[in-house]
């Protein structure tokens, strides 16, 4: 009996030891890996967003982020940072490279920060998009008080990580007034920036007995794919044309449909990406379809081409660009040059050539078969007997005075008879003298008497 009493008791022990290296291990633990490289953008922060819901759909243990950026849009860093503040799963960070101003930030926002050989981390201060140079203080402040607040929440030196955005901060024995910090690997594992310094990913989930755990790297999915190639700016000028063109063709042939029904597609797919991504606001494609409104106003309300098509053309365009950029309320502090003068080219280029593509097509419509059974292709002159008036030719070059003041319709009295009349756009007051220039339509077209 002490024998199989011995026996069971070193089987027990045995599989223990199993059951404790299976843990240790990690064998049952997941964790999730997504990679921050690329500037730090609406884009980028549409992609953090879906990465941790799917870190939480799959129930990670634990979250590394692949970090290597120059930094970014300060109030997309903002919004990434909090998303990983509020995280109910640990993050941690791996420095690849760099982890430059906004990357810092976010790098900062972690449980835990590992570097690779080479790395850096620091630089925070807030540049505009145009020069490069450094924003006004409201904004450095502004990144100061982030930078400060989670160095706190994270148990890391708040002075140290307001010194990487002010330069005026001088912290004995790190920094020297005139220059922001910038930590090496070193440097960040001597002052609590860095937890450890490791090759890779891999290695780091060895330093923390998570060797065997099953690693869950988050890829971009087919919907996203498809935002991506609608975002590029050669797919937007090519749907900016289409809705341009749609827009004049239904004007134009008002009841065709097709035109207007292409121009409403392009524009869905146009403005969709750019909203998903934080970069087309509400407000933003209000104006765009407050100028398309004025420009049917402009074309079938008011005659002649006035104040209400010029708000309208520059309203559709107006839409159209800012839809692109990440401004903030007409702000475009933060907003790369390259990117400003990338999407006013684009749209700039596209309205020219749909204007373009209109003239040379307009002629050509009339030829085609499936347009032959829905328009009037032929003219209907007065000389085979066609007619659309409703007055004799013999009113043309008639003068008399106006009846009810032309605003620009009204009637207008010749010979004691009262006609509908309408000028060419222009008021006449009642009882000036007019003289009628066409009898052709319902209404006499007339203009103001010069004697």
């Amino acid at each position: 009996m002490k024998i199989y009493f011995t026996l069971a008791l070193i089987f027990f022990l045995f599989s223990s030891q199993v059951v404790l290296a299976q843990t240790d291990t990690g064998i049952d633990k997941k964790v999730f890996t997504f990679k921050i490289d690329t500037d730090i953008d609406p884009a980028m922060t549409r992609r953090v967003k879906l990465a941790l819901k799917s870190a939480e759909e799959a129930k990670a243990d634990l979250i590394i982020i692949d970090m290597d950026t120059y930094g970014g849009a300060v109030n997309d860093a903002d919004e990434i940072r909090t998303m990983i503040l509020n995280s109910s799963i640990p993050i941690y960070v791996f420095i690849n490279k760099d982890a430059a101003s906004a990357g810092a930030l976010i790098s900062i926002a972690t449980d835990s920060i590992y570097m690779a050989p080479g790395a850096s981390i620091g630089a925070a201060t807030v540049v505009n998009g145009t020069d490069g140079e450094a924003a006004p203080d409201k904004y450095q402040s502004y990144m100061r008080s982030m930078m400060r607040s989670t160095a706190e929440a994270q148990g890391r030196d708040p002075k140290i990580a307001e010194a990487m955005v002010d330069e005026k901060i001088e912290i004995e024995g790190i920094s020297e007034a005139g220059s922001v910090i910038t930590f090496s690997v070193s440097e960040a594992k001597k002052y609590g920036f860095c937890e450890g310094e490791f090759d890779s990913i891999k290695d780091i989930l060895i330093s923390q007995n998570l060797a065997d755990a099953e690693i869950i790297t988050y890829e971009t999915g087919f919907s996203e794919d498809i935002i991506a190639f609608f975002l590029s700016p050669a797919i937007s000028g090519f749907l900016i044309l289409i809705i341009i063109g749609g827009i004049y063709f239904e004007l134009q042939t008002p009841g065709v449909g097709f035109p207007i029904l292409a121009s409403m597609i392009a524009v869905l797919l146009y403005f969709t990406p750019y909203y998903l991504n934080g970069l087309a606001e509400n407000w933003e494609i209000l104006v765009f379809f407050i100028g398309v409104i004025l420009l049917a106003v402009e074309l079938f309300v008011i005659p002649g081409f006035g104040i209400f098509g010029v708000l309208g053309i520059v309203g559709i365009l107006t839409g159209l660009v800012l839809g692109m950029l990440p401004n903030q309320n007409f702000n475009f502090d933060f907003v790369p040059a390259a990117d400003l003068f990338g999407a006013l080219l684009t749209v700039i280029i596209a309205a020219i050539a749909s204007v373009g593509l209109v003239f040379w097509l307009t002629p050509k419509v009339n030829e085609w078969g499936a347009f032959k059974t829905i328009t009037l292709s032929t003219t209907q002159q007065r000389s085979e007997g066609y007619t659309s008036s409703f007055y004799a030719e013999t009113l043309k070059g008639k003068t008399g005075i106006v009846h009810s003041r032309l605003r620009p319709s009204g009637k207008i009295e010749i010979d004691g008879d009262v006609f509908d009349a309408y000028s060419r756009g222009e008021f006449i007051d009642q009882g000036e003298k007019i003289i009628v220039i066409s009898t052709e339509g319902t209404s006499l077209k007339v203009k103001k008497w010069e004697a």
